[in-house]
């Protein structure tokens, strides 16, 4: 699981969205979710943990900042809930992060402040088609519901920094790895990711936990701790599907 990435997953040539460029820029209602076929793991936020909790397992992942992530895959490049017609398995949670593409909020340092961008490389988008960005020159509802739902996005991927960064100062994450052998024999190995050590969190102190739980962030570890039940799934998914390489 890689964490060193020049790019948001999934975008490739994401830039500002600007009335004056895009009057003619459209987006497909249903396009599909093939972009995330690729992707064996993505951001997840705090406010999906109870829902994404019961379908993948949310695990961490360092950096800057650090990110709670759900594991679609057990292979690097795989996503085992993306069909070969880029549709998502049926039932199955599709997380904020996926759900928002192509749209995606970029920090202008500089200026302290978001912008609301698109991935240009999507093949969702057209010239010329009825689903518009902006007409007459103003972002249009489909264009106002993206900015809401990636200003929303942006606000809770904050406060899950916060939780997770929590983890780290109580010492309560431990680093981990999978190796499991499918059904035909074949081995396989997922390192390069954290999840919550249940005795330390059980050792919590009890200002400390009456704090967390003001906060909300036992919900978010008790989530944690159900969706490691999401790993035999994943084995016997990996099973019927075989690699691609």
């Amino acid at each position: 699981m890689s964490t060193q990435q020049t790019l948001p997953a999934f975008y490739q040539r994401p830039r500002p969205l600007a009335a004056e460029r895009d009057g003619d820029l459209s987006l497909a209602p249903a396009a599909g979710y093939q972009f995330a076929a690729g992707s064996n793991s993505v951001p997840v936020i705090a406010a999906e943990f109870t829902l994404a909790c019961k379908h993948y397992p949310i695990l961490f992942l360092d950096g800057a900042p650090p990110q709670a992530v759900a594991l679609l895959g057990m292979r690097n490049g795989e996503n085992l809930f993306v069909g070969t017609d880029g549709a998502w398995e049926a039932g199955a949670y599709i997380p904020a992060y996926v759900r928002r593409y192509p749209f995606i909020f970029l920090e202008n340092r500089e200026k302290a402040e978001f912008t609301l961008c698109i991935d240009e490389a999507a093949t969702s988008l057209s010239h010329g088609g009825p689903n518009k960005l902006f007409e007459g020159g103003q972002p249009t509802e489909v264009t106002r519901n993206a900015l809401a739902f990636c200003s929303d996005y942006q606000g809770h991927y904050n406060a899950t920094t916060e939780f997770v960064e929590a983890l780290i100062k109580a010492d309560l994450l431990v680093e981990n790895r999978a190796d499991v052998t499918l059904k035909d024999g074949q081995k396989l190995s997922l390192a390069g990711f954290k999840v919550i050590d249940e005795s330390r969190f059980n050792q919590l102190p009890a200002e400390d936990f009456q704090r967390w739980r003001e906060r909300g962030w036992l919900a978010l570890a008790y989530a944690h701790f159900i969706s490691v039940s999401n790993w035999a799934g994943l084995v016997d998914r990996t099973s019927q599907r075989p690699a691609t390489n």
